[in-house]
C-alpha cells in the first residue's frame, strides 16, 4: 500500500516544472511513511510513498524491468499474486522482490495494457513504457483504491490524491460546475468528475492509455455485463456463497504485518470476524468498534458481544463531541475533494487507534449494495403499494406526519415516516436521491446520473437501484470515506465483499434473493447462519452514524452560522424538521472551498 505520483510529458518536451514531483511525494507521505522513490528523466517522472505491509525488505517500489525500459508503481494489493508469480517463474522472469506488486512487471512485458484485467485485488497503478512512450494507468474493479489525472498542455500527471496534483504551479484551482450540481444532490463527486475543473477521477474498471499524443479510457470490467448475466443463484445456494466469502477473506488476510478488523456488531462485520477467525484460527485478532456517548447512537455492546467467542483483542474508541471535533479538523484539512459523509470522522478515529497496533483493516464495505442491505430499500420496494392508496388518504397522512415534532436521534420512527411520505410518489430516481438528502435535483443531474445505469438490465427498479448505489454511492462515498480515513492514519483497508467471485455471483442475482418481505440481506443472512450468532442476523440495520442534528445546533452552532446561508438552518434549529442529511454535506463543501481557496460563485 502507498501513494502513487508521477509526471509525463507526452510531446517530446522536457517536464516543466519537475521539482514539483518531490513536493507530490510530500504531501502523500501519510500514504506512506515508511519510504520515499522517484525514478525518470527529464520527460518522465513517476514515484511512490510507501506503506510496508508485504514483502518489507525487498518490497519498495517503483519496480523496473531488468532493462529499465518499464517502470511501475502501484497502490493495493494484489490478491492472486501467487499463481501470477508462478506463472511469470515459468517464462524466466527475475524476480528481485518476493512481494505481490512485482508480478505487473511481467504481464505488462508479455500482454501489455490488457494484463490488467489478469489482477485480482484493489489497486490503482501505473506503468511508463520508455521505449514506446506509453502510460498505463487504471484502477481496480469496484473502486477500493483512488486515481486521479490531469492533462496540462501535453503534460499528464497523475496521483493518489488531488493535493498532490495542486502541487503544480500552472494547475488551475476552479470548480467544476459539474461537479457542484452532482454534489448537491448526492454529497459526493461521481467519477469521472472532481470539484477540481480539469483533474479528473479515473473511473473504477478502468485504464487509461496515453501514447502518441492521445488519451483513451476504456473499460476492462463491466458490472452491467455481469448484472446482465442469467443467474440461478437461490437461497439453497447459501453454502455456495458461505464459502467464497470465506476463501476471499481468507485470501485477504495476506500480510507481513497484524491486522485488525472494524466492528460494528452487525451482520457485515460480524461475518468478517467470524470468517477471519475460521481461517488464522491461531492469531489473536484486534478488532475495533466505536462508543458514541450520544444516547441512541452508541452500539459498542453488540460489537463487543460478536467478539466474545473469538475472544479478540478488542479496543473501544470513544467518540464524543470533542473527539468529532478533532476528527473534523483533521479531515477537513486534509481531504482535497468534499465529502458529505460524516461517519468520516469516527471512521479516521477508529484507523488512529488501529494504528497503535495494526496496519491491515478488514471493513464491510460492499455487503449493503450487493446484497441490499439498506432501509431505503424496503422503501422502494413498498412506494408502489403506497401509490395506491387512494390521493385523500395519502394527503391526510402527509399533513398529520408533517405535525410530528422532530427528534435528532439516529434513524427514529418519526424520521424514517417523514422520509418516506416526502418522496414516496416520485419516480425512483429522485425518491432515492431524495432519501439520501439531496440539496437540489435538477433534470440534467437525473440525465447524468442515469448513464450510470447504461449497459444495465431494465430489471425490477429495486435491483436498479441497488446497481445504481453499487456504481455511484459505493467507489465515490463509501470506499472515498474508508480509504481517506484509514490513509490518513497510515493504515490499509481491505473490503472481502468486493472480491470479483463475490461481485459476479451476486450482482446477477434477483432482487428477491436480496429483499425478501421485510428482511434486507436474505441471501447473506442464510449464509451467515451457523457463523454469527442469531441475535446478529435478527438484528435491524442501523449503520455508522454521527449525531449531526443535534451537534449543529450545539458544538457546531458557531460553524454551521458562518458557513452556510439557507432556511434550512433556522428550520432545522427551531425542530421543525431534522435537515441534518441537507446540512451536512454543504458545511463540507463550505470547509472545503476556504480550505482550498476555490470560489463556488
Amino acid at each position: 500500500m502507498c501513494g502513487i505520483f508521477g509526471a509525463i510529458a507526452l510531446r517530446d518536451a522536457p517536464l516543466r516544472d519537475p521539482q514539483s514531483v518531490e513536493r507530490m511525494a510530500a504531501v502523500l507521505r501519510h500514504r506512506g511513511p515508511d519510504g520515499e522513490c522517484i525514478v525518470g528523466h527529464e520527460r518522465a517522472r513517476i514515484g511512490a510513498r510507501r506503506l510496508a505491509i508485504m514483502d518489507l525488505t525487498t518490497g519498495d517500489q517503483p519496480f523496473q524491468n531488468p532493462d529499465r525500459t518499464i517502470w511501475m508503481v502501484c497502490n493495493g494489493e494484489i490478491y492472486n499474486a501467487p499463481a501470477l508469480r508462478r506463472e511469470a517463474q515459468g517464462w524466466g522472469y527475475p524476480f528481485r522482490s518476493r512481494g505481490d506488486i512485482e508480478n505487473i512487471v511481467p504481464f505488462y512485458e508479455r500482454f501489455g495494457a490488457d494484463a490488467v484485467a489478469r489482477l485480482e485485488g484493489m489497486f490503482g497503478l501505473a506503468v511508463w513504457d520508455d521505449a514506446n512512450r506509453r502510460l498505463v494507468l487504471a484502477r481496480d474493479r469496484a473502486g477500493e483504491k483512488p486515481l486521479f489525472w490531469t492533462d496540462i498542455d501535453g503534460e499528464l500527471r497523475f496521483a493518489s490524491e488531488i493535493q498532490a496534483l495542486l502541487e503544480f504551479p500552472d494547475q488551475p484551482r476552479r470548480v467544476d460546475r459539474t461537479a457542484l450540481s452532482l454534489y448537491h444532490a448526492l454529497g459526493y463527486v461521481p467519477a469521472p468528475y472532481t470539484m477540481f475543473d480539469g483533474i479528473n477521477k479515473l473511473p473504477p474498471a478502468s485504464l487509461l492509455v496515453a501514447e502518441n499524443g492521445r488519451v483513451e479510457i476504456r473499460a476492462y470490467w463491466s458490472a452491467a455485463e455481469v448484472a446482465s448475466r442469467s443467474s440461478t443463484l437461490s437461497l439453497d445456494d447459501a453454502d455456495e456463497l458461505r464459502e467464497l466469502l470465506l476463501r476471499a477473506v481468507k485470501r485477504e488476510l495476506m500480510s507481513d504485518v497484524p491486522f485488525g478488523i472494524f466492528t460494528s456488531g452487525g451482520l457485515d462485520s460480524s461475518l468478517l470476524v467470524a470468517a477471519t477467525a475460521r481461517a488464522v484460527p491461531d492469531e489473536r485478532i484486534h478488532t475495533y468498534a466505536v462508543r458514541f456517548t450520544e444516547p441512541g447512537y452508541d452500539e459498542s455492546d453488540y460489537a463487543e458481544a460478536v467478539t466474545h467467542e473469538i475472544r479478540s483483542v478488542h479496543h473501544v474508541v470513544t467518540a464524543d463531541d470533542e473527539s468529532l471535533g478533532r476528527a473534523l479538523e483533521v479531515v477537513s484539512r486534509s481531504l482535497a475533494e468534499p465529502l458529505g459523509d460524516p461517519a468520516v470522522l469516527p471512521t479516521w478515529l477508529l484507523a488512529e487507534a488501529a494504528r497503535e497496533h495494526v496496519k491491515v483493516i478488514l471493513s464491510g464495505e460492499g455487503a449493503d449494495e450487493l446484497f441490499g442491505g439498506y432501509p431505503t430499500y424496503l422503501g422502494h420496494k413498498y412506494a408502489e403499494t403506497w401509490q395506491r392508496v387512494p390521493g385523500m388518504l395519502r394527503r391526510a397522512a402527509r399533513w398529520t406526519v408533517d405535525r410530528w415534532p422532530s427528534s435528532t436521534g439516529k434513524m427514529t420512527l418519526e424520521y424514517m415516516v417523514k422520509q418516506f411520505l416526502a418522496a414516496s410518489e416520485m419516480p425512483w430516481m429522485e425518491r432515492h436521491l431524495t432519501w439520501l438528502g439531496a440539496l437540489t435535483i435538477d433534470a440534467g443531474v437525473i440525465a447524468e446520473l442515469a448513464c450510470k445505469l447504461a449497459g444495465f438490465p431494465h430489471d425490477v427498479p429495486l435491483n436498479r437501484v441497488m446497481w445504481f448505489d453499487f456504481s455511484t454511492y459505493l467507489p465515490d462515498d463509501l470506499l472515498v470515506k474508508v480509504d481517506r480515513a484509514t490513509m490518513l492514519a497510515s493504515v490499509e483497508a481491505r473490503a472481502p465483499f468486493l472480491d470479483r467471485e463475490l461481485m459476479e455471483l451476486v450482482l446477477p442475482a434477483a432482487a428477491g434473493l436480496k429483499v425478501r418481505g421485510l428482511t434486507t440481506k436474505a441471501i447473506l443472512k442464510e449464509a451467515a447462519r451457523g457463523l454469527v450468532p442469531d441475535a446478529v442476523i435478527r438484528r435491524r440495520k442501523r449503520g455508522l452514524s454521527v449525531p449531526v442534528a443535534r451537534w449543529l445546533n450545539t458544538g457546531l452552532a458557531p460553524l454551521a452560522d458562518r458557513l452556510l446561508d439557507t432556511p434550512l438552518l433556522a428550520e432545522h434549529r427551531g425542530g421543525r424538521r431534522n435537515h441534518a442529511r441537507r446540512l451536512w454535506p454543504q458545511l463540507m463543501l463550505a470547509l472545503w472551498s476556504e480550505r482550498w481557496g476555490v470560489s463556488l460563485r
